[in-house]
């Protein structure tokens, strides 16, 4: 692949409501500037951005892929995103290191859930962005329908560029909305003039007048004339446009069909002409030896230094950083530091992707987004420079993950290769988490969704040939008591030769600190127990509350007194007293009124304004306690609420059904409380029948 500058370089995410059409636009893109003979199709799973088993089992994106393609003498590197919302992490990444991005919405579909995501994607990063609508040879596609609701959704900034012509519900041709004229598509593929339709011809006033208030909009001398009355001229209008689409004042509206390969011409003539290249965007970073502000702003002429967005680590092709160059020139054989690991690395080999197809290249220019082969320390959001100039960048903002389920290898002796193949997928998904919750015995995945998990778990076994079970997690229960009581128990065994002996009376009570298990205290008079026997004692009460007499879960909040007993100087021993006080503990504790306790999630729910009455019904349904709801941006509400952990199982789906999938929600632990008798009761049933089945 040839050398690109800067300046003749574009960086595009596609983002939009899966099955809205992003990959097959790639298709069409591709095969338009002749990077391909055919066309692939999703469904046949034959596309150049769709390249893992995955996506072409399941027929949609689950990664983030680039395809650079050369139009004329600019190279658009387009990058692919999933627009299901349980891959969200692979769009931020995307975004992080986009100039600009291309919002696709389906034609039949509409304005949907993902499309305002994008565009609250896009409001977050400062994109530029071009609104492109797809199936208009569907005949029920709506394009002035779909420009109608954006401008209510988005005001003035949305500028119609084109209209659809449509001759016996075939998609013909287009007008071109700033020059009032028509086009109509050949057998050949090319394109000849034609008269604006009768028909269009309101639709195009419409839109015209749209266009024109969008460019009046953009300064008050514009804004002065056109309420004078006066037209612009096409110079001027395509002068502003280029001025105010590049910062996002202007929001152009394109249309196509991805099927016939129709409409991309324009707008890939409209991406080069109006999106900006790098070197119109700023990039800061910090310098880690000054402290000080570095602008790399993507200058060719600067130190060398680069950002990693993205790591493929695939058994097949092997591990690849994704880069994008944010200063300098990088060669093959430049060595760079990583001051996050404090390592330096040879990088070798320079690399474009094209798909999964590595293509070497010679160069990387500021701005330009290539690909470095084996970085052995590297990880995603990493940043690389050089030592003598050693840059940080800030690392890019990705979702949190909240469902979680228990997984556990299905073969015996498969736990160090599922551990080793979940390292690998977790450094390619940072919305991917393995957390070891030894206190309650189980491993747990972590990620955006159910579908997210289900995917992990056949990644696993096509990939790196190990299966995996997934189930309900366990909560974290905890036992405590309510009541003080008062125990004495008598360890005493005969067997020839020494006996045991150990003899404890003791207080059970609440010490009212359920942040810690256990406190322990004595006021034995007169020696009744020697000295050297209380931290056996101690151990005895340490060992009880790992595990609750209750339903076996951690035990908080007791006071445990020893205040009397005896001993026998010969059998007695520290191995007869943590006895005694073990069989103590179990009954004392039952005799106190033991109660189970439950844990709480402060939970925090964003969803549309008009969702909010359905969420705080089903929150109350789950035992949820509203806290209160705060206004937030884009029309949405937040409601604060408490809800115990068991209830959340769950809820992602349960959300994301009720609200079309606009609802989020985060949470974290906030305290215990005691748990419903109802509640308490199945549960001890149910760790009792576990612990009888050998299942605990």
């Amino acid at each position: 692949m040839n050398i690109y500058t800067t300046d003749k370089i574009r960086n595009v995410v596609l983002l939009g409501h899966g099955g809205s059409g992003k990959t097959s636009l790639v298709e069409a893109m591709a095969y338009l500037a002749g990077m391909t003979s055919r066309m692939g199709k999703v469904e046949d799973g034959n596309t150049i951005s769709d390249y893992d088993k995955e996506e072409t089992k399941r027929l949609f994106s689950i990664n983030t892929s680039v395809v650079p393609i050369i139009w004329g003498d600019t190279k658009v590197n387009i990058l692919d995103t999933p627009g299901y919302f349980d891959f969200v992490g692979e769009a931020e990444e995307a975004v992080g290191v986009a100039d600009a991005a291309i919002i696709v919405v389906s034609g039949k579909a509409g304005i949907e859930t993902g499309t305002r995501k994008a565009w609250e994607l896009c409001e977050k990063y400062k994109l530029p962005r071009m609104i492109f609508v797809t199936d208009m040879d569907i005949d029920e596609a709506s394009y002035r329908q779909i420009v109608e609701d954006l401008q209510g959704l988005y005001g003035k900034r949305i500028a119609p560029f084109h209209l659809p012509i449509r001759e016996n519900g075939r998609f013909v041709g287009y007008v071109n909305v700033l020059q009032q004229r028509a086009k109509r598509w050949t057998e050949k593929g090319d394109v000849e003039k034609t008269e604006v339709p009768d028909y269009s011809k309101e639709n195009l006033e419409i839109c015209r007048e749209a266009l024109m208030e969008a460019v009046a909009e953009t300064s008050e001398e514009f804004m002065d004339r056109y309420f004078g009355g006066e037209e612009f001229s096409e110079d001027e209008i395509r002068q502003a446009l280029r001025v105010n689409v590049a910062d996002g004042s202007i929001v152009p509206v394109l249309m196509g069909s991805n099927l016939l390969a129709r409409g991309m011409y324009t707008l890939m003539v409209d991406i080069v002409k109006y999106l900006p290249s790098p070197e119109k965007r700023t990039c800061t970073g910090i310098n880690a030896k000054t402290n000080e502000v570095y602008n790399a702003d993507y200058d060719f002429s600067k130190p060398k230094s680069a950002y990693i967005f993205k790591t493929i680590a695939d058994p097949f092709i092997g591990k690849y950083s994704l880069i994008k160059v944010n200063s300098g020139v990088l060669k093959t054989d430049d060595v760079l530091f990583n001051h996050h690991k404090d390592v330096e690395e040879k990088i070798g080999k320079l690399y474009v992707l094209r798909g999964n197809r590595p293509e070497e290249v010679k160069e990387l220019h500021a701005g330009d987004i290539g690909a470095l082969a084996k970085l052995s320390d590297a990880a995603t959001t990493d940043s690389l420079s050089t030592k003598a100039n050693p840059i940080v960048y800030i690392r890019a903002s990705i979702s949190t993950p909240y469902t979680y389920k228990r997984y556990s290898a299905k073969k015996k002796g498969d736990e160090d290769k599922v551990s080793q193949a979940l390292q690998k997928l977790t450094s390619e998904d940072l919305t991917l988490k393995v957390v070891n919750d030894s206190e309650n015995g189980q491993a747990l995945l972590y990620g955006m969704g159910d579908q997210h998990l289900d995917v992990v778990v056949s990644k696993l076994a096509e990939r790196y040939k190990v299966e995996i079970e997934l189930k309900k997690p366990r909560v974290a229960f905890r036992e405590t008591i309510r009541k003080k009581a008062d125990v004495e128990y008598k360890y005493k065994k005969q067997s020839g030769g020494h006996g045991q002996y150990g003899h404890v009376k003791m207080t059970f009570e609440p010490s009212g600190d359920l942040e810690s298990a256990y406190v322990f205290d004595q006021c034995v008079v007169g020696g009744a127990v020697p000295k050297n026997y209380f931290p056996a004692v101690e151990k005895g009460v340490q060992e009880s509350v790992t595990k609750g007499p209750l339903a076996a879960y951690p035990v908080v909040g007791v006071k445990a007194v020893l205040y009397d007993g005896s001993y026998h100087p010969v059998d007695s021993s520290e191995m007869a007293f943590k006895v005694a006080t073990i069989q103590a503990f179990k009954k004392g504790f039952m005799d106190a009124s033991p109660v189970l306790l439950e844990p709480i999630a402060a939970l925090k729910v964003l969803v549309p304004d008009k969702y909010t009455g359905d969420i705080m019904g089903d929150l109350n349904k789950r035992r949820g306690r509203v806290l209160g709801m705060n206004p937030a941006e884009h029309g949405y509400q937040e409601i604060a609420a408490d809800i115990p952990y068991m209830e959340l199982y769950g809820y992602n789906t349960d959300l994301r059904s009720m609200t079309g999938g606009s609802g989020t929600y985060s949470y974290e632990f906030s305290r215990y409380e005691q748990a419903p008798s109802d509640i308490q009761q199945k549960e001890v049933e149910a760790r009792a029948s576990k612990i009888e089945n050998g299942e605990e």
